[in-house]
Parts: C-alpha cells; structure tokens; sequence
C-alpha cells in the first residue's frame, strides 16, 4: 500500500511551492502550454544513439498513475527531440537507449538548462550493464556538464523511495535476477543533485525493458511492477 495518498490537489499545491513550481512561474508560455493536464510523458529524442526503446512502456506508467493518483495525466506519451525548446517545459523527461550518447551543442545546452532549472530526467541504460557503449558515453556527458563528481550514488533512504510507495533503495529488475547483461543485480542508483534537489536518475537497472510490456497484462502481476515509477513521477513533481 502507498505511504500515503497523495491528491491532485495537493500535488498541484506542493508543485506550485517548489523548485520546479518557481521554474514554470518564471516562463507564462509554458504554464499556459498544458492547461488541461498535471503530468504529461515526455520521451526525449537525441541524435547519437537509439532513443526509441521500450515503446510500451510509457503506457504502463500512465496507467499506473491514474489508478494510484488524482493527477490529471495525457495517456498518451510525447516525443520531443533533445534540441527543441519545447522540452523545457515537460514535468520529467525520459532519455534512454543501448549505443552512444554524444549531445550536440544545442542537447547539451537545453538538458543542462533543463535541470539547473527545476527539471527531472530519468536517464535509463537499456544494456543494464555499467561498462557499456551507453553508460560510459551517458557518464562523459554527464561530467562535461556538470562536473566530473556531479553523478553519485543515491542513498536507500533517499526521498524517492518513499515519495509515494516505500522502498529499501531500488527495485531489482527481472533481466538483473536472471543474470543478464554483467550478472550483476545493481542495488544502487545514480543521480545529479542541484541545490538539494535530485534533478538527473540514472538507473543501469533497465527499468524501460521491465516495464515494456501491454498495459492489459498488469492485472496478472503478483504485483504490480511500476509502482516505483509513480515513485519517480510524484517525487519530480512534489521535491
């Protein structure tokens, strides 16, 4: 059972207090963008490596959200490239892939915008490996741009883990359990803080994969595998 309930309302009040409240209130453009709903999926789209991955995936986490939240949620997920100022104003952005991630000038310069300002991105490495082609080039552009100590380790007591459910640190994965990728069961994430507030999650879990599946098939779940991600969700959008 969650923690807690967490209403529409009071999202919407703590979102409005917070960083990434102050944020939207600065740009009347983007507050004026999406009216209609509290959170909207927003899938990034870079130049360099295989963004379009897990495509179901998306639809399990906002089905999830409306069946444990009140948020007023688009079901239907967003693409925007890495490069359009348009991705400023998403409530969380999701960035995945297996190969390189090298930013152009312009990826570069909005994701580091982005999260210096209040915004979320959940960064996923589909190889959940931690000396792949995706983590090692993910790591480098980190480092360029927020220094090179800026991506650490999260601790199990971390807010995120109990901002709408209650975890002891991360879920493990299925493809971990079964000795995928470097047979290795991750128990840690990574992540970028900016004045004390976690605006980069960077997971080698392969979450995207676990999650990637119909939506209909939630109901045969012993339980329910993305409610870590209505963890993630709340906590961009409360912290």
């Amino acid at each position: 059972m969650p923690s807690r309930s967490v209403t529409r309302t009071e999202c919407l009040r703590l979102l409005a207090g917070g960083a990434m409240g102050s944020w939207l209130a600065s740009r009347p453009s983007a507050v004026q963008a999406a009216p209609t709903y509290d959170f909207w999926f927003t899938r990034l789209r870079y130049d360099s490596g295989d963004w379009d991955v897990d495509q179901r995936m998306p639809s399990n986490i906002l089905t999830s959200l409306v069946d444990y939240t009140n948020l007023r949620v688009d079901t239907e997920e967003r693409v925007v490239r890495l490069s359009d100022p348009a991705m400023l104003t998403a409530p969380l952005c999701y960035l995945a892939g297996h190969k390189l991630v090298e930013f152009n000038p312009a990826e570069a310069a909005n994701f580091q915008r982005y999260v210096r300002n209040g915004g979320f991105v959940l960064v996923d490495d589909c190889n959940h490996d931690i000396d792949g082609l995706f983590a090692k080039s993910f790591e480098r552009q980190m480092a360029k741009l927020f220094g090179g100590d800026a991506l650490k380790k999260l601790a199990k007591d971390h807010p995120i883990y109990r901002s709408f459910f209650k975890f002891d640190g991360p879920p493990a994965t299925s493809f971990e359990l079964n000795g995928w990728g470097d047979d290795l069961v991750h128990d840690y994430l990574k992540g970028i803080e900016i004045n004390g507030r976690l605006g980069v999650l960077y997971s080698n879990k392969d979450y995207g994969c676990e999650w990637d599946y119909d939506w209909r098939n939630k109901r045969f779940l012993a339980e329910d595998n993305t409610r870590f991600a209505v963890n993630i969700v709340l906590y961009a959008l409360t912290a």
